[in-house]
């Protein structure tokens, strides 16, 4: 519960406690905080009760910190009936990433070779993506649209 709470902080409000309620009163003060979260804790845990009995049998092992968005998402991702550890594991992003830039590589020099090679209605259909395009005369105007203006 106070888990982020430091030495020094809680040095300093032991020291404001003191100040505020005087040291007399401040056992009491203390023993009227706990038994209140004691009641709370016992009305949460009742109504928990209450609402599982509500449920019926069929959701005896529901957990409320399930409805956590974290806490559901990761129960569903760490299910063995899915399989996604299998898909998880079977992914090695540097593999694929290394098998897309070898064969980019492989299509880069085999279209360079073939296009030096012959001309380009002899590369089987393919466009060549290294080619500059064919530059129009200066007069040329683009075609205008007026739906993209």
């Amino acid at each position: 519960m106070f888990n982020d709470i430091g030495p020094l902080e809680l040095v300093t409000l032991i020291v404001l406690a003191v100040l505020v309620f005087g040291p007399d009163k401040l056992p009491k003060v203390i023993q009227d905080v706990t038994r209140t979260i004691r009641k709370i804790r016992e009305f949460s845990e009742s109504a928990k009760n209450d609402i599982r009995e509500e449920l019926g049998p069929e959701f005896k092992d529901f957990e409320f910190e399930d409805l956590n968005p974290k806490t559901f998402i990761r129960k569903q991702l760490d299910n063995e009936d899915l399989g996604l550890k299998e898909i998880r594991n079977g992914f090695d992003l540097k593999k694929e990433m290394a098998e897309v830039t070898d064969a980019v590589h492989s299509r880069d020099s085999d279209t360079s070779s073939a296009s030096s090679a012959g001309s380009a209605g002899s590369s089987g259909g393919r466009i060549d993506m290294t080619k500059k395009p064919e530059t129009s005369a200066p007069d040329d105007r683009p075609p205008f649209d007026a739906d993209a203006t």
